[in-house]
């Protein structure tokens, strides 16, 4: 992911230490609401007796919570599968009549396969960047093989496990409302997944996942629509111009024919943005006057200050029907959060 770095002033600063104040402020009321049973409508701050609610504070500032949420939502979600995959060891190591680590020893340990002969670590071997020689290193490799092939194997056996069980959670991740107006969309407007991202055209991250967007796209045609909005990043000396020029290729028509040049041919100077026009057989001169006077400008910079707004760190972004998911996000991340949520469209 590339990383959106702001300079920040003393004002900036202020404002970022009043926020986590106030994250810490909220957080403290929620654990506590949570305790007493009391709801999010009661007061968090009393200011010259003028009591303010979580639900205020959000009506005026709708994201300030959102990143806090979506962590706090990661972190539940993952101490819940771990109990899960605990819960589900146990229960069969108790149907087994055996230990946990013996029910391990039984279904995974005992499935690996031997260690690779000499000539296959050599080839691995030669593929490291040390200085060390063969011998040095080849008990390394093999571990590394080991644990590898163990984790791969632990996997399979509680996916097994889990396919066996009927489990169900009350979790909810937070999701974010991002509205769509002059947002250019792929698929159907009306299809049960909609991924918003927020992309950079000079983002070395954002051209590396678009071939596997592409193809998610066609593997859920009709279940499945994306849509791209702009967050260039002010290192991206290109970035904001090769947006706007995908906009003027859009009050053309061809917005989605525009925005896939770019990212295959990984041109986005000024000249090259012009001639892209004339490949696609745009009208030439409408699109340079629509670039040259900066007609979509103000729309592209609106598209990034929404970005930072929702706590973006860097491109691209992605919300799932407003999840967001952090980090670096693969293809596999995506394809699994589409198909929650289509599961959850289906009432699954």
């Amino acid at each position: 992911m590339d990383r959106y770095i702001k300079p920040e002033g003393v004002f900036e600063m202020i404002k970022r230490l009043a926020t986590v104040g106030l994250l810490a402020c909220a957080w403290s009321f929620a654990a506590h609401a949570a305790e007493s049973g009391s709801n999010a409508g009661n007061t968090v701050l009393d200011i010259d007796g003028t009591k303010i609610t979580l639900e205020d504070i959000e009506s005026k500032h709708p994201a300030v919570l959102f990143q806090a949420r979506t962590t706090f939502y990661d972190a539940q979600r993952k101490a819940v599968d771990e109990f899960i995959n605990e819960y589900l060891l146990e229960r069969q190591a108790k149907k087994e009549n055996v230990t946990v680590a013996e029910l391990l020893q039984r279904h995974v340990n005992s499935t690996l396969a031997k260690d690779p002969a000499d000539e296959s670590l050599r080839v691995y071997y030669e593929g490291l960047d040390t200085t060390e020689s063969f011998d040095a290193v080849r008990d390394k490799i093999v571990d590394v093989i080991r644990q590898r092939r163990l984790a791969k194997a632990r996997t399979a056996y509680l996916e097994s496990l889990r396919a066996q069980a009927k489990i169900a959670t009350a979790l909810r991740p937070p999701r974010a409302e991002i509205a769509l107006k002059n947002t250019p969309v792929r698929g159907r407007a009306d299809a049960p997944v909609m991924i918003v991202e927020y992309s950079d055209y000079e983002c070395p991250y954002c051209q590396q996942i678009q071939p596997a967007l592409d193809k998610l796209a066609a593997e859920y045609n009709g279940k499945l629509s994306i849509a791209l909005k702009d967050f260039p990043l002010p290192m991206h000396a290109n970035a904001q111009k090769a947006a706007e020029a995908a906009h003027c290729a859009g009050s053309q028509g061809k917005y989605w024919e525009y925005h896939d040049l770019l990212f295959t041919t990984k041109q986005a100077d000024l000249p090259n943005l012009k001639n892209h026009a004339r490949t696609l057989k745009l009208d030439g001169p409408a699109f340079d006057k629509c670039l040259d006077s900066g007609q979509q400008g103000d729309l592209v910079k609106a598209q990034g200050m929404e970005a930072q707004g929702l706590g973006l760190p860097g491109t691209p972004g992605f919300f799932v029907n407003g999840r967001f998911l952090t980090g670096n996000v693969s293809v596999e991340m995506l394809r699994q959060v589409v198909e929650e949520e289509l599961r959850a469209a289906n009432g699954k």
